[in-house]
C-alpha cells in the first residue's frame, strides 16, 4: 500500500516504472544507480506482446491512475498517448536534453508529436538482413552491395536455403509490410496528423509491389515451414540447422548476442558462428534504398504521476548514454545516440561493420504510421494481409477499403 501511495517506509517516493521484458538485468540495474535521495524507482513488468502492453498501460492511463509514473513504450504508443493527453510533455531545458543532435534521425522521430518531445529515446531497434555467408558464396551474392528480396528469395530457393521473416498475425507482421511499402517510395497512411481523416494509400505500386514479394516468398521453395505463424524467434535456430544449407533472415539487432552467446553453452561452434553474416535490409525495388524498419522503447511519464518531476528526470538518467552502452553491451539492445557507437564499450563488443550497419539502418529507417490511431490501423492491415499464402495483387486494394471504412467507422474490426 505504501509503494502504491507513492512511497515508502522511509519517506521517499516510489516512481513505478512499467517495462517490457527486454533487458531486464540491465534494467534493473539502472533503477537503482538511478534512484536518488528524494525516490527510489520501481520495476514492474509488462507482458511480452507490444499489444498486450498497450492494452495494460491504456487501461491505467484511462483510468489516470496516479501510481503509473515511468513507461517503456513501443514507438507507435506514443502518437496515441500523447494525443489522448495520457503523457507530459519533455519542455525547456529537459527537451534539450532527451533529445538533442546526437540522436540518430530515425530515433528522434518516434518521440515528437505536434511539435513537442513526448518521450525519451532510451533505445532504438532496426532489423538487418542475416545470413549464412557460405550460403550466400554458393548463391554468387556480393556481400559488398545491398541485395534485392527477390535476390534474397531466388538464392535461398536454388540453393536448399530459406529465408525467415516475421509472418504471424501480429504486429509484427506489419512491421515487413509497412517497410516492403516504404522501400518501394509509398505508405499505407499519409496525412496522419488528420486522424481519422487520413489518406489511405495502401493501394499504390508499392503497395502491390509488397504483396509480390510476400507472395514469391509464400509460394518459393525458400518459405519456412512455419512461414505463417512465423515471429522473431522461430527463426533463430534455422540459421545453423545440423542439415542444409541455413537462411537469410530478416530480424534485430539482438541476433548478434543471441548466436555469440550459445558459443559459451557448446550450441554453436566459433566456425559456425564466424559463418554469421549481414547486410542491409533488403530493397523492395531494385535500385531503391530500402528503409529498415524502426523499433526500440521510448520512455514516456504519466501525466497522472503524483511525481512528474521527478519522473522525468528519472527518464533522463535511464535513456542516458551510459545507460544506453549498458544496454547495447550487456542485452543488445542499440543505441538510440550516435555518439555511443563510437565508445570503446560498443567497439569492443561488436564487429565495426555491423555497428556501421546498425547506425545506419536507424539514422535511415521507416518509422510505422504516426497516427493517434495506429492501434486500428495495424488490425486492420492484419486482418486482411494474413494469412501471408493468400496474399495477391488484390489484397493493397482490399486493405485500403477496409482500413477506410475502419478509420471512418463504417466497419468494426
Amino acid at each position: 500500500m505504501l509503494a502504491a501511495c507513492g512511497g515508502d517506509d522511509s519517506g521517499k517516493a516510489t516512481l513505478n516504472w512499467y517495462i517490457n521484458p527486454d533487458g531486464q538485468e540491465t534494467l534493473n540495474k539502472l533503477a537503482v544507480d538511478c534512484s536518488t535521495d528524494d525516490y527510489d524507482i520501481a520495476i514492474q513488468l509488462l507482458p511480452s506482446s507490444a499489444t498486450d502492453q498497450r492494452t495494460q498501460l491504456a487501461r491505467r492511463l484511462a483510468a489516470e491512475d496516479t501510481s503509473t509514473d515511468l513507461m517503456s513504450l513501443d514507438p507507435v504508443f506514443v502518437a496515441e498517448f500523447a494525443n489522448a493527453g495520457w503523457l507530459a510533455e519533455f519542455d525547456g531545458d529537459l527537451a534539450g536534453k532527451v533529445l538533442d543532435d546526437d540522436v540518430l534521425t530515425g530515433a528522434a522521430d518516434t518521440v515528437m508529436w505536434e511539435d513537442k518531445v513526448m518521450a525519451a529515446p532510451q533505445w532504438a531497434n532496426t532489423q538487418v538482413l542475416w545470413y549464412r555467408k557460405s550460403l550466400a558464396e554458393a548463391a554468387g551474392l556480393n556481400a559488398d552491395e545491398p541485395w534485392t528480396w527477390d535476390q534474397v528469395i531466388d538464392a535461398a530457393a536454388e540453393n536448399d536455403g530459406t529465408v525467415g521473416v516475421q509472418a504471424n498475425r501480429y504486429e509484427a507482421y506489419v512491421v515487413w509490410i509497412n517497410a516492403l511499402i516504404l522501400g518501394a517510395g509509398g505508405d499505407i497512411v499519409t496525412e496522419t496528423e488528420s486522424g481519422r481523416d487520413a489518406q489511405v494509400t495502401i493501394d499504390s505500386d508499392a503497395g502491390r509491389d509488397a504483396a509480390r514479394i510476400i507472395a514469391k516468398l509464400a509460394d518459393s521453395g525458400a518459405a519456412q515451414p512455419d512461414f505463417t505463424v512465423s515471429n522473431e524467434g522461430t527463426s533463430l535456430g534455422q540459421m545453423f540447422p545440423e542439415q542444409g544449407a541455413g537462411e537469410f533472415m530478416v530480424n534485430w539487432t539482438f541476433v548478434y548476442k543471441n548466436y555469440e552467446a550459445l558459443i559459451e553453452t557448446g550450441a554453436l561452434t566459433q566456425e559456425q558462428f564466424d559463418d554469421l553474416g549481414w547486410n542491409r535490409y533488403p530493397e523492395t525495388v531494385e535500385g531503391e534504398e530500402s528503409r529498415p524498419p524502426i523499433g526500440g522503447i521510448d520512455i514516456g511519464v504519466s501525466a497522472y504521476s503524483e511525481n512528474v518531476d521527478w519522473a522525468k528526470e528519472a527518464a533522463v538518467c535511464v535513456s542516458s548514454a551510459d545507460a544506453q552502452s549498458q544496454l547495447a553491451v550487456n542485452e543488445g539492445l542499440m543505441p538510440s545516440r550516435g555518439s555511443v557507437y563510437d565508445s570503446d564499450e560498443l567497439t569492443d563488443a561488436y564487429p565495426a561493420d555491423l555497428l556501421d550497419l546498425f547506425r545506419q539502418s536507424i539514422d535511415s529507417g521507416g518509422p510505422r504510421p504516426k497516427s493517434a490511431y495506429y492501434s486500428q490501423i495495424s488490425s486492420a492491415i492484419q486482418s486482411v494481409w494474413h494469412s501471408p499464402t493468400s496474399v495477391n495483387d488484390d489484397t493493397p486494394e482490399e486493405s485500403a477499403k477496409f482500413l477506410a471504412d475502419i478509420l471512418a467507422g463504417r466497419r468494426l474490426l
